[in-house]
C-alpha cells in the first residue's frame, strides 16, 4: 500500500474481534495487492497463547509487548515494500501503540461484524487458540474507531470475503 502524499510503502492492519475474518481478509487482500501477509497472532508470546487457550482474556500488560512486536514487524515489512497484517487492535490505545511504533506510518481496516454473526462463526471454528467463551471479552474490550481516526476505514464484514476484499482494495485506490 502506498501513501499518495509520499509514495512510500505503508503497512495495513486488518483489525476486528476474533472471528471477524481478519486472517482470511488480510491474506486475500495481500494477495490481491501483491504484498506479503502476516498474522499478528503468530507474534503472541507463548504465555499469551497459553492464557487464551486456558480461557482467560488478555489484559493490557499482556498486550503491550505483543503490540510492540507487531509494530516492529510492520516497520520491517513496510521498509521492504509494504505488508498486510491481521491484528485485533481492539482499543484506541492499541491502535495508538501501533501508530507510535511505526511513526504514524500505518493504516487500518476495521472489520465491523455483530456479536451474533461472530458467535455463529466461532461455533464452526476449529484449531484456534481463542476459545468461543472469550467472545464477550472481545466485544467488551472493543473501542470502535472514532471519527478522528482518519487512518481507519470501517468496513462491513457480514458478506463474502471476496466482496470485503474488493471494498477495502477500492478504498485504497487499488
Amino acid at each position: 500500500m502506498q501513501d499518495a502524499d509520499t509514495a512510500e510503502p505503508l503497512p495495513l492492519v486488518v483489525m476486528g474481534v476474533s472471528g471477524s475474518g481478519k486472517s482470511t481478509i488480510a491474506a486475500q487482500l495481500a494477495g490481491r495487492l501483491g504484498l506479503p501477509y502476516l498474522d499478528g497472532d503468530d507474534l503472541h508470546p507463548q504465555s499469551n497463547v497459553d492464557k487464551m487457550h486456558a480461557g482467560h482474556p488478555l489484559d493490557d500488560d499482556d498486550r503491550w509487548p505483543w503490540l510492540d512486536r507487531v509494530a516492529a514487524a510492520l516497520n520491517d515489512r513496510a521498509a521492504a515494500g509494504g505488508v498486510v497484517v491481521a491484528c485485533s487492535a481492539l482499543k484506541r490505545s492499541y491502535r495508538d501503540r501501533l501508530r507510535d511504533g511505526t511513526g504514524g506510518r500505518v493504516r487500518f481496516a476495521f472489520l465491523d461484524v455483530g456479536f451474533d454473526e461472530i458467535e455463529r462463526r466461532l461455533k464452526k471454528r476449529v484449531h484456534h487458540f481463542m476459545p468461543k467463551q472469550l467472545l464477550q471479552s472481545q466485544f467488551d474490550t472493543l473501542q470502535r474507531p472514532g471519527p478522528d481516526e482518519a487512518d481507519v476505514s470501517t468496513v462491513s464484514a457480514d458478506g463474502p470475503a471476496e466482496g470485503i476484499v474488493a471494498d477495502i482494495a477500492g478504498r485504497l485506490g487499488r
